[in-house]
């Protein structure tokens, strides 16, 4: 990953963390990120139509973001309690990307979560839905910093 653009701060560390761990604490800290991810805000819950779906998930998985006045862009996410791991990886978002300028969203890696030792415990399919994830929410970003 040498000539991709760097990770943000946070989620370098995140990342870090992961891949050092063993195993079984890699499971158990992406099902902790998965109870860290917040709920979203009432008018969201009010108007489910601004959320926008990631049908490449096999879970239900929808998403919107904000920009705030001073440029960093405010993620939500709405994700199952029954999709423990999706829901970890949008924790994980959640947690190393709310508040960032849009610039350091876009410049993440396309795949930077396979260096997060995820591949023997999440499914191909997950995995590539957490791809879709990522995808979805650079567009969403892309367009709020076109606008």
């Amino acid at each position: 990953m040498s000539d991709a653009a760097p990770l943000p701060e946070k989620l370098q560390s995140i990342v870090n963390l992961f891949r050092s761990a063993p195993k079984p604490l890699r499971l158990q800290a992406l099902l902790e990120y998965s109870k860290k991810l917040p709920g979203l805000p009432t008018k969201y819950l009010e108007h489910p139509e601004f959320l926008k779906p990631v049908p490449e998930c096999t879970s239900p998985f929808f998403l919107v973001t904000e920009q705030d006045e001073t440029g960093g862009m405010h993620l939500y996410f709405k994700v199952p309690e029954e999709a423990p791991t999706v829901r970890g990886y949008a924790g994980i978002l959640h947690e190393a990307l709310d508040g960032a300028h849009p610039d350091e969203i876009l410049n993440i890696p396309d795949q930077f979560y396979m260096d997060m030792g995820l591949t023997e415990l999440i499914t191909p399919m997950r995995l590539r839905g957490m791809g879709a994830i990522l995808m979805r929410l650079k567009n969403d970003v892309r367009e709020h910093a076109q606008g």
